[in-house]
């Protein structure tokens, strides 16, 4: 059975930084596309950013690129992404899946920016 879980969420001011961690299992971590998808209360998912399984170059949404990075521990079947120099935009519900999309999604976590 494929499961995410998702945690690290949080309340920060703007200007911080969170840490976000996914744990995948039911599939083989280390040979999947992972991605992290947000949203936001009253808006629809949003893509946020992508990582392959072993090098390649992450990729990002304009709105988080060179503020977010993502990575990958195919050992732990986890993924990370780091948030720096957050936004009271970044307010959302943050999930994480693999590339394709599979169903059911986790539970995210919540991240709050606000002073």
């Amino acid at each position: 059975q494929v499961q995410f879980v998702e945690s690290g969420g949080g309340l920060v001011q703007p200007g911080g930084s969170l840490r976000l961690t996914c744990a995948a299992s039911g599939f083989d971590f280390r040979t999947t596309v992972m991605t992290w998808f947000r949203q936001a209360l009253g808006k629809e998912r949003e893509w946020v950013a992508t990582i392959v399984p072993i090098g390649g170059i992450p990729m990002f949404a304009d709105s988080v690129k060179g503020r977010f990075t993502i990575s990958r521990d195919n050992a732990k079947n986890t993924m990370s992404l780091q948030m720096n120099s957050l936004k009271p935009e970044d307010t959302a519900v943050y999930y994480c899946n693999r590339v394709p999309l599979s169903t059911p999604w986790g539970q995210g976590t919540q991240v709050t920016v606000s002073s």
